[in-house]
Protein backbone atom coordinates (compact mmCIF):
# COMPACT_ATOMS: atom_id res chain seq x y z
CA UNK A 1 0.00 0.00 0.00
CA UNK A 2 1.34 3.65 -0.89
CA UNK A 3 1.49 6.36 1.41
CA UNK A 4 -1.62 6.85 4.10
CA UNK A 5 -3.44 9.87 4.25
CA UNK A 6 -3.73 11.64 7.48
CA UNK A 7 -5.19 14.58 8.38
CA UNK A 8 -4.04 16.93 11.45
CA UNK A 9 -7.34 18.60 12.88
CA UNK A 10 -6.30 22.55 12.23
CA UNK A 11 -8.70 24.11 14.60
CA UNK A 12 -5.77 25.13 16.78
CA UNK A 13 -2.61 23.70 18.82
CA UNK A 14 0.28 22.13 17.05
CA UNK A 15 -0.71 22.08 13.68
CA UNK A 16 2.34 22.41 11.56
CA UNK A 17 4.61 20.02 13.61
CA UNK A 18 2.50 17.13 13.30
CA UNK A 19 2.23 17.91 9.72
CA UNK A 20 6.00 17.97 9.52
CA UNK A 21 6.35 14.72 11.38
CA UNK A 22 4.12 13.02 9.58
CA UNK A 23 5.40 13.73 6.44
CA UNK A 24 8.80 13.25 7.45
CA UNK A 25 7.52 9.40 8.31
CA UNK A 26 6.12 9.24 4.65
CA UNK A 27 2.48 9.91 5.15
CA UNK A 28 0.44 12.20 2.95
CA UNK A 29 -0.25 14.61 5.70
CA UNK A 30 -2.69 17.76 5.46
CA UNK A 31 -5.17 19.80 7.30
CA UNK A 32 -7.98 19.22 8.20
CA UNK A 33 -10.75 22.25 9.02
CA UNK A 34 -14.31 21.26 7.11
CA UNK A 35 -16.10 17.52 7.08
CA UNK A 36 -15.09 17.27 3.12
CA UNK A 37 -11.68 17.66 3.99
CA UNK A 38 -12.03 15.16 6.53
CA UNK A 39 -13.95 12.76 4.19
CA UNK A 40 -10.64 12.25 2.44
CA UNK A 41 -8.06 11.07 4.99
CA UNK A 42 -7.58 7.33 6.25
CA UNK A 43 -6.57 8.85 9.76
CA UNK A 44 -6.54 11.51 11.95
CA UNK A 45 -4.37 13.48 14.37
CA UNK A 46 -6.06 15.64 17.13
CA UNK A 47 -2.90 18.08 18.52
CA UNK A 48 -2.10 19.84 21.69
CA UNK A 49 -3.41 22.85 22.34
CA UNK A 50 -6.62 23.99 24.30
CA UNK A 51 -8.83 21.41 24.79
CA UNK A 52 -11.82 23.89 25.48
CA UNK A 53 -11.29 25.55 22.35
CA UNK A 54 -10.54 22.53 20.54
CA UNK A 55 -14.29 21.47 21.62
CA UNK A 56 -16.12 24.97 20.90
CA UNK A 57 -14.39 25.44 16.95
CA UNK A 58 -15.24 21.48 16.48
CA UNK A 59 -19.01 22.57 16.40
CA UNK A 60 -18.05 25.98 14.98
CA UNK A 61 -16.68 23.90 12.09
CA UNK A 62 -19.52 21.31 12.10
CA UNK A 63 -16.40 18.66 12.45
CA UNK A 64 -18.05 17.02 15.82
CA UNK A 65 -20.29 14.50 14.25
CA UNK A 66 -18.38 13.80 11.31
CA UNK A 67 -15.61 12.58 13.53
CA UNK A 68 -17.33 11.24 15.89
CA UNK A 69 -19.17 8.72 12.99
CA UNK A 70 -15.78 8.18 11.44
CA UNK A 71 -13.93 7.10 14.84
CA UNK A 72 -17.13 5.03 15.33
CA UNK A 73 -16.48 3.40 11.34
CA UNK A 74 -12.98 2.43 12.93
CA UNK A 75 -11.13 5.20 11.83
CA UNK A 76 -7.33 5.38 13.09
CA UNK A 77 -6.77 8.22 15.64
CA UNK A 78 -4.04 9.76 17.31
CA UNK A 79 -4.26 12.85 20.25
CA UNK A 80 -1.63 14.11 21.99
CA UNK A 81 -2.56 16.49 25.21
CA UNK A 82 -5.21 18.14 24.63
CA UNK A 83 -5.93 15.26 21.80
CA UNK A 84 -5.66 12.69 24.85
CA UNK A 85 -8.69 14.93 26.77
CA UNK A 86 -10.53 14.97 23.50
CA UNK A 87 -10.79 11.17 23.35
CA UNK A 88 -11.33 10.58 26.87
CA UNK A 89 -14.73 8.80 27.62
CA UNK A 90 -14.47 11.03 30.52
CA UNK A 91 -12.35 14.33 31.67
CA UNK A 92 -11.52 15.16 35.38
CA UNK A 93 -11.26 19.21 36.32
CA UNK A 94 -12.40 20.35 32.52
CA UNK A 95 -14.89 22.74 32.02
CA UNK A 96 -18.79 21.42 32.23
CA UNK A 97 -19.36 22.53 28.57
CA UNK A 98 -16.12 20.66 27.61
CA UNK A 99 -17.10 17.39 25.10
CA UNK A 100 -14.58 15.91 23.27
CA UNK A 101 -15.21 12.51 21.22
CA UNK A 102 -15.40 9.77 23.82
CA UNK A 103 -13.83 7.64 21.70
CA UNK A 104 -10.81 5.73 24.63
CA UNK A 105 -12.60 4.24 27.51
CA UNK A 106 -10.39 6.02 29.91
CA UNK A 107 -10.66 8.99 32.67
CA UNK A 108 -8.28 11.75 32.45
CA UNK A 109 -7.28 14.25 34.63
CA UNK A 110 -6.85 17.52 32.80
CA UNK A 111 -3.65 19.75 33.84
CA UNK A 112 -2.62 16.88 35.86
CA UNK A 113 0.75 17.62 36.22
CA UNK A 114 0.14 20.83 37.07
CA UNK A 115 -0.14 24.74 34.86
CA UNK A 116 2.50 25.61 32.87
CA UNK A 117 5.38 26.24 35.05
CA UNK A 118 4.83 22.78 35.83
CA UNK A 119 5.85 21.80 32.32
CA UNK A 120 8.87 19.04 32.40
CA UNK A 121 10.92 16.59 30.23
CA UNK A 122 10.89 12.65 31.04
CA UNK A 123 12.18 9.54 29.70
CA UNK A 124 8.61 7.37 28.63
CA UNK A 125 8.86 3.74 27.08
CA UNK A 126 6.03 2.62 24.99
CA UNK A 127 5.23 -0.78 24.15
CA UNK A 128 5.33 -1.38 20.33
CA UNK A 129 7.94 1.28 19.87
CA UNK A 130 11.64 -0.10 19.58
CA UNK A 131 14.60 1.56 20.49
CA UNK A 132 15.54 3.84 23.73
CA UNK A 133 12.87 5.29 26.26
CA UNK A 134 11.42 8.18 24.58
CA UNK A 135 11.82 11.52 25.59
CA UNK A 136 8.50 12.88 26.25
CA UNK A 137 8.43 16.63 26.69
CA UNK A 138 4.88 17.40 29.11
CA UNK A 139 3.21 20.88 29.09
CA UNK A 140 0.35 21.33 31.11
CA UNK A 141 -0.08 18.04 30.77
CA UNK A 142 -3.03 15.46 31.29
CA UNK A 143 -2.72 11.78 32.83
CA UNK A 144 -5.03 8.89 32.93
CA UNK A 145 -6.46 7.91 35.92
CA UNK A 146 -8.34 4.73 34.91
CA UNK A 147 -8.58 2.49 31.86
CA UNK A 148 -11.17 0.63 30.90
CA UNK A 149 -11.18 -2.92 29.71
CA UNK A 150 -10.50 -2.67 25.95
CA UNK A 151 -7.64 0.01 27.06
CA UNK A 152 -4.12 -1.15 26.57
CA UNK A 153 -1.59 0.75 28.85
CA UNK A 154 1.48 1.18 26.44
CA UNK A 155 3.60 3.69 28.37
CA UNK A 156 4.28 5.24 32.06
CA UNK A 157 6.56 7.94 33.30
CA UNK A 158 9.64 5.93 34.68
CA UNK A 159 11.11 8.83 37.42
CA UNK A 160 10.33 11.42 39.18
CA UNK A 161 7.86 12.83 41.15
CA UNK A 162 5.13 11.58 38.23
CA UNK A 163 6.52 8.11 38.28
CA UNK A 164 4.38 5.39 37.00
CA UNK A 165 1.45 7.45 35.76
CA UNK A 166 -0.22 6.78 32.99
CA UNK A 167 0.67 8.84 29.33
CA UNK A 168 0.30 6.70 26.65
CA UNK A 169 -2.47 4.91 25.93
CA UNK A 170 -4.33 2.53 22.63
CA UNK A 171 -7.92 1.33 22.25
CA UNK A 172 -8.26 -0.88 18.72
CA UNK A 173 -7.15 2.27 16.21
CA UNK A 174 -7.29 4.74 18.78
CA UNK A 175 -4.28 5.93 20.16
CA UNK A 176 -3.00 8.94 23.01
CA UNK A 177 -0.19 10.26 24.09
CA UNK A 178 0.14 13.00 27.13
CA UNK A 179 3.05 14.49 25.58
CA UNK A 180 4.16 16.24 22.42
CA UNK A 181 6.44 14.19 20.15
CA UNK A 182 5.92 16.18 17.26
CA UNK A 183 8.16 18.70 19.77
CA UNK A 184 10.79 16.52 19.94
CA UNK A 185 12.12 15.38 16.50
CA UNK A 186 11.91 11.88 17.35
CA UNK A 187 9.56 10.57 14.92
CA UNK A 188 8.97 7.02 16.25
CA UNK A 189 5.03 7.89 17.74
CA UNK A 190 4.15 9.05 14.41
CA UNK A 191 6.06 6.27 12.32
CA UNK A 192 3.72 3.71 14.72
CA UNK A 193 0.59 5.94 14.18
CA UNK A 194 1.28 5.89 10.29
CA UNK A 195 1.51 2.37 10.31
CA UNK A 196 -1.09 1.58 12.36
CA UNK A 197 -3.54 4.04 9.85
CA UNK A 198 -2.06 1.79 6.77
CA UNK A 199 -2.96 -1.42 8.58
CA UNK A 200 -6.42 0.18 8.58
Amino acid sequence: MGSPTIGVLALQGDVREHLAALTAVGADARPVRRPGELDAVDGLVIPGGESTTISKLADIFELREPIDKRIADGMPVYGSCAGMIMLASEVLDGRPDQRGFAGIEMTVRRNAFGRQVDSFEAPVRIDGVPGEPFHAVFIRAPWVERVGAGVEVIGTVTGGPAADRIVAVRQGNLLATSFHPELTGDLRVHAYFAELVRAA
